[in-house]
């Protein structure tokens, strides 16, 4: 099998538009540390550009917009520590995209999950098309958790129920059920895809920008009172990443074998 390509977060500009790209198709666009990086890079210059009136955010190949986090890369971890330090990297990044100024539209195709939902969900409108599996699966794959402030943003879009699911279940929500409870506002089919984007980015840039910021940080300080601290789930986070169970259900998924939880 030929070795994966690092992969990349890369922006081009057309009329006022910064196009986001997640590029990494030939493994879902699975997110590694570099590509959060230049992800955290493209947010702050994006805020610098004064002719950016609106940032889309999209995954190349059409098969996912980002499939989590590479899992190759927390064979590293050495104990629950780690597992804090990476949480506290990702709601940075997440964080980012969560603040930029101008309106941010995530478009989901295919894949959308871990860390890859969190970066949907930091959006501030969220189109797909038929293919969508939306969720984060990892009380089936790593056995690690999500930080408190990622698992606020879940209960914000899907509610107390539908995240229970998600989390305690791993269920990928289709297309349909996504749109049923608001986590997506729009499907659209595959061949309309384009057109439909282009419809919704130029109705955002007819409208008073000032306005447009103005709501979009009214809405983010509403939700920043109502989130807990970073801290809330350092306990959490330490004792799942810490884990025997994590350590073991990492290496299986690397060498793509079954792993039996033990709890421990």
């Amino acid at each position: 099998m030929p070795a994966q390509r690092p992969g990349s977060v890369r922006v081009r500009h057309d009329e006022g538009v910064a196009w986001v790209e997640f590029d990494r198709p030939e493994a879902r666009n699975a997110m590694t540390w570099e590509m959060y990086a230049q992800l955290e890079e493209v947010c702050a210059d994006c805020g610098r550009d004064a002719a950016v009136e609106v940032v889309v955010l999209r995954g190349v190949g059409g098969a996912a917009f980002v499939a989590g986090t590479d899992i190759a890369q927390f064979e590293a971890f050495e104990d629950g520590a780690a597992g804090v330090a990476y949480e506290r990297r990702i709601d940075a990044v997440v964080g980012a995209v969560e603040r930029i100024e101008q309106p941010t539209i995530a478009m989901l195709e295919g894949f959308c999950v871990g860390g890859g939902a969190a970066i949907a969900l930091a959006c501030d409108f969220r189109y797909a098309d038929p293919a969508l599996k939306f969720g984060v699966p990892i009380a089936r794959t790593l056995g690690n958790c999500l930080s408190v402030t990622n698992v606020a943003r879940l209960v914000e879009a899907l509610g107390v129920a539908r995240s229970k699911e998600v989390l305690m279940m791993a269920r990928l929500l289709d297309v349909e059920e996504a749109l049923a409870c608001g986590v997506v506002n729009e499907r659209f089919e595959s061949d309309e895809i384009d057109a439909a984007l282009a419809a919704r980015i130029e109705r955002l840039r007819r409208h008073a920008p000032l306005t447009l910021r103005a709501s979009k940080q009214a809405i983010q300080r509403v939700l920043d009172a109502r989130r807990p601290g970073q801290e809330a789930g350092d306990d959490l986070i330490e004792a799942c990443y810490g884990s025997e169970d994590f350590a073991a259900a990492v290496s299986a998924f690397v060498e793509k074998r079954p792993y039996q939880w033990r709890g421990r």
